[in-house]
């Protein structure tokens, strides 16, 4: 029986690899599996040797106040894939933990295939990487087909796959009519995934939110929540008695709601692809501690947080990050989109001109599939 070994490291490369493995399961059934995943492989009937949360960390200080800890867990993945002994260790994103256990995997056996999906983002930083990674990595699956020169130029395997976020899902036929109040107008929220992300970015929310209900009442609230930060939002929210304010966490709950909104307000990442295919206007938001966003600035080579933004060198999106990540400027923001339409077409018609850019032929999960099983046969 063939054996393959996924390795994540956060709830986002979770949801990512369940996609393409649950796809994979139906096409070869006869695959042995075994993860460092979440709540999304789980769902497939997937082990994960350790909780995922025990690898989450973000922000340059705190990797620093956890390196002991995440060396211990490094070492001790890499000790697991190596007794499990798969013909393939799919990475998913994560480099900084990721690929440091596929580096060390690979010098104890070469013979175990290192595919690796979610390129590091070397056109943002750190370009001499791309060196290195040739070293242990046997092919790297892209999200982006403007990544393909860095890759090809050390001839590196690589196959652009574009992103699943991106892609139309004209199979989420659920009805959430109970869900959204018919006299008001959904705007989606999302808070991020890390707990740092969450414990930074929802109290400015919630005070927007309290902004937006002092003047004017029109509006219903969604969180767009994961099932790891869903309940610590839900009881913040309960304290506070905002009547007018929902979490959502099912992931098929939570396209429907976007797809109904009239605007979102989203943290900084991969999701405002997802907002952008659904044609909902949106303003990004971020926030990072003083010393972690200066060491930030010292490193990135880009003038963007946001990818839309990145490849139009524009801002397309609005970014409102650090000093400008605060209630009064979101809820301005926000009600100038919302008091100007034509703005609001410009930006929806700029994303759908950089989606179509980057969007593959078939799908990232079909296409995914086809490199995996290549390397099986």
């Amino acid at each position: 029986m063939k054996k393959i070994f996924i390795l994540t490291g956060e709830p986002s490369g979770d949801k990512l690899a369940s996609t393409v493995i649950s796809k994979l399961k139906s096409q070869s059934p006869d695959i042995e599996y075994l993860c460092v995943g979440g709540n999304h492989l789980k769902k497939i009937g997937i082990k994960s040797i350790f909780n995922l949360s025990e690898i989450t960390f973000l922000g340059f200080t705190s990797v620093v106040l956890n390196l002991f800890k995440i060396r211990k867990k490094i070492d001790q993945t890499v000790n697991e894939i190596i007794k499990f002994n798969p013909d393939i260790l799919f990475s998913v994103d994560s480099p900084d933990f990721t690929m440091r256990v596929a580096e060390k995997v690979k010098k104890i056996n070469n013979n175990i295939k290192t595919i690796h999906y979610v390129a590091p983002q070397v056109w943002i930083w750190r370009k001499n990487r791309v060196k290195k990674i040739k070293k242990f990595i046997d092919h790297i699956i892209l999200l982006f087909n403007f990544e393909k020169k860095y890759f090809d130029e050390e001839n590196i395997k690589n196959t652009f796959v574009g992103h699943p976020l991106i892609e139309n899902n004209e199979n989420n036929n659920i009805i959430i009519e109970n869900l959204i109040p018919k006299d008001k107008k959904i705007i989606s929220i999302f808070p991020g995934s890390r707990k740092f992300e969450t414990d930074v970015l929802l109290p400015i929310l919630i005070d927007f939110i309290k902004l937006m209900n002092k003047r004017h009442d029109g509006y219903h609230f969604y969180f767009h929540a994961t099932d790891d930060n869903k309940d610590f939002i839900f009881s913040l929210i309960k304290k506070l008695n905002i009547d007018n304010v929902d979490v959502a966490s099912e992931e098929n709950i939570k396209n429907k709601i976007l797809s109904n909104s009239i605007f979102a307000v989203s943290k900084s990442g991969t999701v405002s692809l997802q907002i952008c295919s659904l044609n909902i206007p949106s303003i990004i938001i971020y926030k990072l501690s003083f010393i972690n966003f200066f060491i930030f600035k010292m490193l990135v080579n880009v003038k963007f947080a946001n990818i839309i933004n990145i490849i139009n060198n524009r801002e397309v999106i609005p970014e409102l990050l650090q000093k400008e990540c605060n209630a009064n400027e979101i809820y301005k923001s926000v009600i100038y989109f919302l008091k100007n339409p034509e703005l609001i077409n410009k930006q929806l018609n700029d994303c759908s001109k950089t989606l179509e850019g980057i969007r593959s032929r078939t799908s990232s999960s079909d296409e995914t599939c086809l490199v995996l099983r290549n390397y099986l046969s």
